[in-house]
């Protein structure tokens, strides 16, 4: 193989997580209440993994799907709509989870439906509930951290690692966030997304947000 093949080869390559296999894509969905813009939160079934925890839309992207498309497909079943009832407004920052899966997330308009008439997966999804935007726009999450130490396997190779089990692995500190909204508590990857698409809006970055 020569340069002449790998450009012709990689020549409409478009990047995409390593780790594609487990990556999955969520909606932040906005629906109008009232004249004013809330986000739209489930609380996920019993039945379900992370029973009980807020979440938004979302889940694994399946084979030959897009992003968007599967962002799309999981608002529409999760919240039995029809997908024209679902209009994506733009794709915001991706966001990876402690267990390495990666996330796509976009920001959609839920529209010509009623907010309290919305159903919803009884199989998935237990409860919805609403927060208008200005929630967010007039109060930060409570931060907190999370340490995570290497552990590796029994047959983790450290002959092949320089300095073998001395060589110096990093730990990861990763940001908790945390936001309470009257009885809900939403935390975690649900709330980072959500402080994302705030900062977004609000053109603040991560070191005005450390001041």
């Amino acid at each position: 193989m020569n340069i002449i093949n790998i450009k012709d080869k990689l020549k409409n390559f478009r990047p995409k997580p390593m780790d594609y296999d487990v990556s999955f894509a969520v909606l932040v969905p906005l629906i109008e209440i009232d004249g004013e813009l809330n986000l739209v939160y489930e609380v996920r079934s019993n039945s379900i993994t992370q029973p009980g925890e807020i979440s938004f839309p979302g889940g694994r992207i399946e084979e030959g799907e897009s992003p968007r498309d599967a962002a799309i497909r999981e608002t529409s079943e999760e919240l039995l709509l029809n997908k024209a009832n679902i209009e994506i407004i733009t794709e915001l920052n991706y966001a990876s989870s402690k267990s390495g899966a990666f996330v796509f997330t976009f920001l959609g308009l839920i529209k010509n439906i009623d907010p309290y008439e919305i159903d919803y997966s009884i199989d998935e999804v237990s409860e919805v509930f609403f927060v208008p935007l200005s929630f967010f726009l007039e109060n930060k999450p409570e931060k907190y951290y999370m340490n995570y130490y290497p552990k590796a396997d029994k047959d983790f190779p450290y002959h092949m690692v320089n300095n073998g089990e001395d060589y110096n692995w990093e730990s990861i500190r990763y940001p908790v966030y945390f936001y309470k909204y009257y009885n809900y508590i939403i935390w975690g990857l649900t709330a980072k997304i959500t402080y994302s698409f705030i900062k977004a809006l609000t053109n603040c970055d991560d070191n005005e947000e450390n001041k």
